[in-house]
C-alpha cells in the first residue's frame, strides 16, 4: 500500500475501513497493540486499545 497516511487520536477518519496502531503520540512503544479497528467516515480515531493513551493510526483495508 503506497499511501502510508497516518491519522492521530481524535482526528475524524477520511473514510471508512479498517485502521491499526503504528505509534503512540507519546513516543512509546506499540508492539503490543495489533488490534485493527473498524472506523467509519467521520468517527474521530480512538486511543490506543491496549494504552488508552493518544495513537497514531493508518489504515490497513
Amino acid at each position: 500500500m503506497a499511501n502510508n497516511q497516518t491519522y492521530k487520536t481524535g482526528e475524524k477518519a477520511p473514510e471508512s475501513g479498517k485502521y491499526k496502531v503504528e505509534s503512540l503520540v507519546s513516543g512509546g512503544s506499540s508492539n503490543q497493540d495489533d488490534t485493527e479497528v473498524k472506523v467509519e467516515e467521520g468517527e474521530q480515531f480512538p486511543p490506543s486499545p491496549s494504552s488508552n493513551e493518544a495513537a497514531h493510526w493508518v489504515k490497513v483495508s
